[in-house]
């Protein structure tokens, strides 16, 4: 409402998306937080078959449905990225509220999440090469390393049972230091990764990761909790203004219609993929549920498919503001699968 797609009480977008950009980091910080790549190194087979299975049949169904529709191959492998990612921030959340993060299914759904954050990096190469950008083979060489590197950083972490510096100890007695480590950390993560050609939110996922494995560092959440959840609310708010009111007004069928099929499409998907990988019925459609919404990294990729010319402004505008939308609905949507769940899947208790 307060956007320059309703009352325009705030117009300066350019700076709040900015704004946005920085919550987007500390919230992947946060999450990778979360993940230990230790522990999905012990299961790593449900996550990483699940993940490779779910994005192949995405595409899969994309390409058919690009194909009937006469896109473009690179629209088509563009828009089966930006579907197959889900929401980490959205998920963690979920998992926190229910109590699900230390669960079985909790555990497959972060390292299905950990999987698909990692995919990122392809796919920011993949996007930008099949835009018909011009990439200079430093480019290319410099995204391709920074691929390497984030991808080695995780497999040393998942080896390493936990990784001691000797001056993370001391910084837990000074508050002030605490607050100063765990952003340089955070941002420090992020501007590396912006400087290999690759998205600054992978960098502070990975930062995030890094901090979970150190020996000490319990100390960082609390640290942060405060600007998180300030830089959160920013950028919950800038996803707000991305919404075009008038466009959505105008193609609301269309957009309920697309909204209700991403979420159907990727809770069915993930749901059999759970289902095939062992878990309950209702453990499957929950987890599909969760994972059901488009993530934040797919802004990323919509907007880069932008500026490489894949997609035209006006369908960029469509995709943003269906991508905010999944991410607003999210949490109604799981809230229709567990009714359906508790009315027709679970037994009725015996007297």
């Amino acid at each position: 409402m307060l956007g320059p797609y309703g009352l325009k009480l705030i117009q300066d977008q350019e700076n709040l998306a900015r704004l946005g950009e920085i919550g987007v980091i500390l919230l992947l910080f946060f999450a990778g937080m979360e993940i230990s790549p230790r522990k999905f190194a012990e299961n790593w087979q449900v996550p990483t078959i699940g993940t490779m299975l779910q994005m192949l049949i995405t595409s899969l169904i994309v390409s058919i449905i690009g194909v009937a529709l006469g896109w473009s191959i690179a629209k088509i492998l563009l828009f089966g990225a930006v579907i197959s990612l889900s929401s980490t921030a959205v998920v963690l959340k979920l998992l926190n509220d229910s109590g699900s993060m230390k669960t079985r299914l909790g555990q497959n759904v972060l390292g299905i999440l950990l999987i698909q954050d990692l995919a990122v990096v392809p796919m920011l190469i993949i996007v930008r090469l099949i835009g018909g950008e011009e990439l200079s083979i430093s480019q290319i060489v410099t995204q391709i390393s920074g691929g390497i590197l984030v991808i080695s950083i995780a497999a040393i972490m998942a080896v390493k049972k936990n990784i001691k510096i000797s001056f993370i100890s001391v910084l837990g007695k000074d508050e002030e230091m605490r607050v100063f480590a765990a952003l340089v950390i955070c941002f420090g993560m992020a501007a590396l990764t912006e400087s290999l050609e690759l998205s600054s939110a992978l960098g502070a996922f990975v930062g995030g990761m890094i901090v979970s494995t150190l020996e000490e560092t319990e100390w960082v959440g609390h640290s942060l909790s405060t600007v998180k959840t300030v830089f959160m609310a920013l950028f919950f708010i800038s996803i707000g203004m991305l919404i075009d009111l008038k466009l959505f007004w105008e193609h609301i069928f269309l957009f309920i219609t697309l909204l209700l099929l991403i979420y159907f499409l990727n809770t069915t998907i993930n749901a059999l993929i759970f289902k095939a990988l062992k878990q309950r019925t209702e453990e499957a459609l929950i987890g599909g549920a969760m994972l059901s919404q488009i993530g934040e990294f797919s802004f990323v990729l919509i907007s880069m498919g932008f500026a490489s010319g894949i997609l035209s402004l006006t369908i960029y505008h469509y995709c943003i503001t269906l991508i905010s939308l999944s991410l607003l609905f999210s949490p109604l949507w799981i809230s229709g699968v567990n009714l359906y769940i508790k009315k027709y899947i679970k037994k009725k208790p015996q007297n």
